[in-house]
């Protein structure tokens, strides 16, 4: 992929949205693409729970796929501010939160439904984290519902066994919530 390619569409688009942005600096972790804004103003190019960052970030996507002929589009995440990271460590810190549920009453656990891009990164935060190899995640529901469950490994199954009831999906304002997260 072309850093300089999307490094220019980014500062291109910024541009012409009027939005000041003083810097953008692209990486890649793993198979991710990501693209950190600088700006005096971050708010501004957040937008409400990042409407307008997930909105640059699709046009960006999608302007890469058409001028690298992609047969999809990049794994491109947007980043302004730490906004994005600072999600992504929200959802990981729920997940170790349930974990310690899952741990104590051996029932299955499962998160408020999330974006395909906080699910994966639950998926991954489990099954990458020493201390959680005890545990494992599916995918339940369909659509906007679609939800992370965490639960024991088999054989390391307690009394909640694999019945077990699964925690209500409504989370309390003191967790935090996963409301607004925005990919």
């Amino acid at each position: 992929m072309d850093n300089k390619l999307i490094e220019s569409t980014v500062s291109e688009i910024l541009k012409r949205l009027n939005l000041d942005f003083t810097k953008v600096v692209i990486s890649e972790e793993d198979d991710i693409i990501r693209v950190d804004i600088e700006s005096k103003d971050p708010s501004r190019i957040i937008g409400w729970h990042g409407e307008t960052l997930n909105a640059v970030q699709h046009i960006v996507k999608a302007i890469i796929r058409t001028q690298e002929k992609l047969d999809r589009a990049p794994f491109i995440v947007m980043d302004v501010d730490g906004y994005r990271r600072a999600q992504e460590e929200k959802v990981c810190k729920i997940a170790e939160q349930k974990a310690d549920f899952v741990r104590r009453t051996g029932n299955r656990v499962a998160l408020a439904p999330m974006s395909p891009y906080f699910r994966r990164i639950v998926h991954l935060h489990v099954a990458n984290n020493a201390n959680m190899q005890d545990l494992m995640t599916e995918s339940a529901g369909e659509g906007d519902y679609r939800q992370i469950v965490l639960r024991l490994k088999d054989g390391v199954e307690k009394s909640g066994g694999e019945g077990g009831e699964l925690q209500p999906v409504i989370e309390d304002e003191k967790d935090g919530g996963l409301d607004n997260l925005d990919i």
